[in-house]
């Protein structure tokens, strides 16, 4: 059994940022990145909106980058899975793929996992057309035409980014109504360049290389359907995300799913137990605040250590 005085679940912008200011504290942080180092970041190109790059920086050289930043300072980063948490009693029990763990705080920076249709040709264009941010990947499709697939309040509000970027929008909705609120239903209405597609459905991706059109499914009733193809440069996925909180279910969590924290901290309702990212994040999902959020992880970690004589 090894004992660590704080343990970091899950990598990305939020956990190795977490084991830089835990580091430097000379915490002696423990880090398990999962199966994906990096976290959702990697499956992007060029980040264009992460402060001090002016001129982008491809997403896993950033993540690589802060990696190497947490180790040089002494982290003890492992590749692998935490396989169980038991959060009964402190210090925490954690088995790894590495063994077992004892730690006297924990941080969960697991992050959310962007729901997709479930295409083969989605992870074959993965970062070649497929995205599921348009904040993150907008910027690309500049007088370029895209589609956004989703029907509630986030997918509009995908359309409406993509829409001053793009030259065409689809919104392609499986059903013949939107599930958004009537302010952003309102907002759709008045824009100029974007195209609802209701009763419509992906089934397949198609295109050389980088993604050229999809094939669509049009359900004009029970037993009347055609196929319809749209020429896009980028689709864009706005079916919500599923937080990765499968390990932690004494950790409070809201409707949606996400870690509840108290106020403006990293604290759960479980003392010694802090979150960061996008696995408390319903709203932002950037990597920039993902990255403050690990920051401020750290801090409560270590004054929490501190009040409790264990620094």
């Amino acid at each position: 059994m090894t004992e660590t005085k704080i343990l970091i679940i899950g990598s990305g912008p939020a956990g190795y940022t977490a084991a830089i200011y835990a580091s430097r504290a000379n915490l002696h942080p423990v880090l398990f990145e999962g199966m994906q180092p990096g976290g959702q970041l990697t499956t992007t190109t060029i980040v264009e909106n992460y402060p001090g790059y002016p001129e982008g920086i491809d997403g896993t050289q950033l993540m690589m980058q802060m990696r190497e930043q947490a180790e040089k300072f002494g982290a003890d980063i492992h590749f692998g899975n935490v396989n169980s948490v038991d959060l009964s009693s402190r210090p925490f029990k954690v088995s790894t793929d590495d063994g077992d763990f004892m730690a006297e705080a924990i941080i969960i920076a697991t992050g959310a996992s962007a729901r997709y249709l479930g295409l083969p040709d989605e992870e074959r264009f993965a970062g070649r057309g497929v995205s599921a941010c348009a904040t993150c990947d907008g910027f690309f499709y500049r007088g370029k035409r895209v589609a956004v697939v989703g029907g509630g309040d986030t997918a509009i509000e995908e359309a409406l980014y993509l829409s001053g970027l793009a030259s065409q929008v689809y919104l392609i909705v499986r059903r013949n109504q939107l599930r958004a609120s009537s302010v952003m239903q309102q907002k759709l209405s008045e824009a100029t360049n974007i195209t609802v597609l209701y009763e419509h459905e992906t089934v397949a991706l198609q295109g050389d290389g980088a993604l050229a059109k999809a094939v669509l499914k049009y359900h004009k009733g029970l037993a009347d359907e055609q196929t319809v193809e749209i020429d896009i440069d980028g689709f864009f996925l706005a079916i919500g995300h599923t937080p990765n909180t499968s390990l932690f279910p004494s950790v409070e969590t809201d409707s949606q799913g996400y870690i509840k924290v108290k106020g403006s901290t990293s604290l759960t309702n479980v003392d010694g137990v802090f979150a960061a990212g996008d696995v408390c994040d319903p709203l932002y999902r950037q990597a920039i605040t993902a990255a403050a959020s690990g920051c401020k992880a750290a801090k409560d970690a270590e004054a929490f250590l501190m009040m409790n004589n264990t620094k």
